[in-house]
């Protein structure tokens, strides 16, 4: 609607004869967005993108629709016809229209308030969870549904979990078959890496070309909680793409990242991103080029819309290479040399549209998917990428009173943070404390998560609310719960509050948690699998956690091997903590008591592995520890 309409100057004369127009971007501004995307699917049934939202001068919505092309089209109302009819309608009788909006608004607020109650969660509720991801997953093509397609993946994430609670071999199968075929797909950029944000069919060959920050962050994750927990390289060879991908090119000058790129170039959707057979082989030439070709279901007739997007869906590379009998290796270096040409040839292509806005919810996820990466691959890059822009998020979305803001663009920070905000970059703080161990990360994470509570806490029903008391007071204040394309901030912050009680023994966090568990027990209880990640904070309250102490000398190797161990094994309800001597000591004694006499033996780096802070004999030797760890 963007260029067929609000551009033309023919529907801007008319909306300008009798409207005030407003255009949001919605990752500005979420909470106008959940607000009245609500409102839509209570007037029609249904929501998307775009969203158009018709207000009565006091602010009352009284229509609501999505798309509207410019004149009627296809038995669909055009803009400029709607226009007239909402004028016409207006002029007659706005005292219906205004009672229209009260019930609108009465209906909206009743939807968005609505408190599941009388649910319980429990242990069980991740078994029930679990069946139900069994009857939803796709065998053929792994993932759950049908089409479209969306790479969830914090359902792929929970199931991790579940596997390494109760060695149930489908869950962990589950996610083998979805990670696969994912990075097989079409979805997958295989030039140039990242991930798009869903498939229109079923078998991830044809994707929404558009790619954002926050899928490829998730995705980053589970593909290196795959690594942890199988130690298959190939998973953390796509994670490392991912990176590739968003270090290259969607990171700002500053250290931050950027939200996202158009799924169109020149006009055109997916354009960037196709290839026709001979343009391979006249830059490879005809034996490389015609491999390729074949390897990555390049033809004449193509695949999509007579042109081919690059996919390896039903190949196996080792089948590949034994057909063709060359060596394993040899084909993976023949392969890459070949993506780099095509890459260097595809730049000098009409770019899709980049959007270049720091959203700090959103960058709290990419901090934390190259902190958990650091620490599992051991990648110091990654760690400073992830310091860099916890630095930049720190020292440039926050107003002078220390209020967290939600968006960074040429050079303004606005927009007064959301809860996602907050739940995000606490949990990227978080991770990236135990990827460095720089204390100061950690302190923010408290700072911040205490912020949240005081600005967004309901103190009589527990939960966190969408925008803050401090903020633009809309129809109501709504609770998001669900975890969608991206987890909600609840969710989220369900697990930060467990694991800096733990981290703090803060009982009053303790006790906040208890509550945010239980304040969205009806809701979890009722659908499971609409709450990955809540899920997991289900996990590890229920399942217990573990609290394992390194202490020793950063800089001797000793302390490093062990921190190393740790590190690389998938212990999602674990806390890593190191504790080194002399007054870098006592800061961490002083933000975490836990430590307090964990000491290393005889000047040697000692592990410390406890179980709800009972612990095991501490050890300096480094089979002893695998040995502590594999018992739990």
């Amino acid at each position: 609607m963007a260029h067929e309409s609000f551009e033309d100057e023919e529907v801007a004369a008319r909306l300008n004869e009798n409207y005030i127009s407003i255009k949001v971007d919605r990752e500005e501004r979420p909470d106008i967005d959940h607000i009245y995307m609500a409102v839509c699917q209570a007037m029609t049934g249904q929501g998307g993108w775009p969203l158009t939202v018709f207000l009565t001068p006091n602010k009352k919505p009284f229509f609501a629709g999505t798309y509207f092309p410019k004149s009627r089209k296809y038995g669909r109302t055009g803009i400029m016809e709607l226009l007239e009819q909402i004028t016409e309608k207006w002029n007659e009788d706005h005292e219906k229209i205004r009672e229209i909006g009260d019930q609108v608004i009465q209906d909206t607020t009743s939807r968005l308030l609505e408190n599941k109650q009388g649910g319980s969660i429990s242990e069980g509720t991740l078994q029930k969870a679990f069946q139900m991801y069994e009857r939803m997953f796709d065998t053929e093509y792994g993932g759950f549904g049908s089409k479209p397609k969306f790479p969830t993946s914090h359902n792929l994430s929970f199931l991790l979990r579940y596997y390494k609670k109760t060695g149930d071999a489908e869950a962990l199968a589950m996610v083998e078959k979805t990670l696969e075929a994912m990075h097989q797909g079409g979805i997958y950029d295989h030039i140039g890496f990242g991930f798009s944000r869903y498939s229109v069919d079923e078998k991830w060959l044809v994707p929404h070309f558009e790619k954002m920050l926050y899928d490829n962050a998730l995705l980053a994750m589970t593909y290196t909680e795959a690594y942890q927990i199988t130690g298959k390289v190939k998973y953390a060879e796509v994670a490392e793409q991912i990176f590739t991908y968003i270090l290259r090119d969607m990171t700002d000058e500053g250290g931050a990242f950027y939200s996202a790129e158009d799924a169109d170039s020149d006009g055109e959707e997916g354009k960037f991103y196709v290839w026709q057979p001979d343009e391979v082989v006249n830059l490879l030439g005809a034996e490389e080029g015609d491999l390729y070709c074949e390897l990555y279901d390049i033809t004449e007739e193509g695949n999509f819309e007579g042109h081919n997007i690059p996919n390896l869906i039903g190949t196996q590379l080792e089948a590949f290479a034994k057909r063709k009998q060359i060596p394993l290796e040899e084909l993976k270096q023949r392969i890459e040399a070949s993506r780099q040409k095509l890459f260097l040839e595809r730049e000098d292509r009409i770019h899709p549209g980049k959007d270049d806005k720091i959203l700090t919810s959103w960058n709290g996820l990419m901090i934390a998917a190259l902190s958990k990466a650091a620490r599992a691959m051991d990648k110091p890059l990654y760690a400073e990428a992830a310091s860099r822009a916890a630095d930049f998020l720190l020292q440039n979305l926050r107003r002078e009173d220390g209020r967290l803001l939600a968006r960074y663009r040429d050079g303004e920070a606005a927009f007064a943070g959301y809860v996602d905000d907050y739940a995000f970059l606490v949990w990227g703080l978080i991770e990236l404390y135990e990827a460095t161990f720089e204390l100061r990360y950690l302190r923010e994470a408290v700072q911040l998560n205490e912020e949240m509570l005081r600005l967004f806490w309901d103190a009589d029903k527990g939960g966190l609310f969408f925008y803050g008391s401090d903020s633009e007071q809309l129809l109501t204040r709504p609770k998001e719960i669900y975890d969608g394309a991206m987890p909600s901030g609840n969710s989220a912050a369900a697990l930060n509050l467990l694991r800096l009680a733990k981290l703090t023994y803060d009982a009053k966090l303790s006790q906040k948690a208890d509550e945010q568990l239980q304040a969205f027990a009806g809701a979890v209880s009722s659908y499971p699998p609409g709450h990955a990640l809540f899920l997991a904070a289900i996990d590890f309250a229920y399942s217990g956690s573990s609290e394992i102490v390194i202490a020793g000398d950063p800089a001797q190797s000793g302390t490093q091997h062990m921190l190393g161990i740790v590190q690389r094994r998938f212990l999602p309800n674990a806390l890593l903590i190191l504790h080194p001597a002399g007054a870098a000591g006592e800061e961490v004694r002083a933000l975490i008591p836990l430590v307090q006499d964990k000491t290393p033996l005889g000047g040697r780096a000692t592990a410390y592995v406890c179980q709800n802070f009972a612990c095991q004999a501490p050890t300096d030797d480094t089979e002893e520890l695998e040995d502590q760890l594999a018992r739990g």
